[in-house]
């Protein structure tokens, strides 16, 4: 399975999409347009080894809800990554049993390397 997880209108996701020059070989899933449902998230969380991996403390939401002060569980991410789109960390790329998750350089490098070898 080749699928990434993204926001249609972020940037940042765009940019790193023209810039691992994908071809057709990848479903695109659009998070806001196509909200994550529980298996999907169940396969991240299996690649990632967590749903916290997966969560995203840069949404404004996270400082908004004042869970930062928060002690959060993994139920805690799940639930608020199955609530709301923008909990999840973003892109996330899927290559068979790989998973990159989020925009920093060195995760997008290793994204890059892994396509390089199919």
């Amino acid at each position: 399975m080749k699928k990434i997880y993204y926001l249609k209108s972020c940037n940042t996701c765009l940019r790193i999409l023209k810039s691992l020059a994908l071809s057709n070989k990848f479903e695109l899933h659009d998070i806001k347009e196509n909200p994550l449902i529980s298996s999907d998230l169940e396969h991240l969380k299996t690649l990632a080894g967590s749903y916290e991996a997966l969560f995203s403390r840069r949404a404004k939401l996270y400082g908004e809800m004042g869970l930062k002060n928060e002690s959060l569980t993994e139920r805690d991410y799940k639930h608020y990554i199955l609530k709301h789109y923008t909990f999840l960390k973003r892109p996330i790329l899927v290559i068979e049993q790989q998973i990159f998750i989020g925009n920093s350089p060195k995760t997008i490098a290793a994204a890059k390397l892994a396509l390089a070898h199919e």
